[in-house]
């Protein structure tokens, strides 16, 4: 029996043919893709996001209020009818994502308790992490898929 999957001779399939990346880059053209979602890291956690959306980035975060930002550790990016899919990041350059600190404030009054029975031991703390409130004001795919980015120039890269 010959094992198809194992055999050397099998050629592998392409990922993605050219076709779907010409209908993409089409829908790119025609700025008819849609409203784009990404999913990003930030701070530790991966957050979905969409243009307009609010998110909260829990504990210690330097930049200050009004400070915009690119976010340039994008995972995935898609619309209705495509998803660009890191591995595990997607090419610098290829996802603009531009947002905007709007608050920096502490969260709710949380309470942590701890008691043993019956000896008499009870100790309550109260404490409050530092949240950051930032504001996704655009998600912007910037070239055309198949091509290569002036960054990624002949250099591997390691992450």
């Amino acid at each position: 029996m010959l094992n198809k999957r194992n055999s050397s001779s099998a050629v592998p399939a392409p990922l993605v043919d050219k076709q779907t990346i010409e209908t993409v880059n089409k829908q790119l053209a025609t700025r008819s893709e849609g409203r784009l979602f990404a999913v990003v890291q930030l701070a530790g956690k991966q957050f979905k996001i969409t243009a307009g959306d609010i998110i909260v980035v829990e504990g210690y975060w330097p930049p200050e209020n009004g400070d915009r930002l690119r976010l340039d550790k994008v995972l995935l990016a898609g619309s209705t009818d495509f998803s660009l899919i890191g591995r595990p990041l997607l090419a610098p350059g290829l996802v603009d994502v531009q947002a905007t600190i709007i608050e920096k404030t502490l969260s709710h009054t949380r309470t942590h308790f701890r008691k043993k029975r019956r000896k008499q031991y009870v100790r309550i703390n109260f404490y409050r992490t530092q949240q950051t409130m930032i504001r996704i004001n655009s998600i912007d795919i910037t070239r055309k898929l198949g091509e290569s980015s002036p960054q990624e120039s002949s250099e591997d890269r390691f992450f």
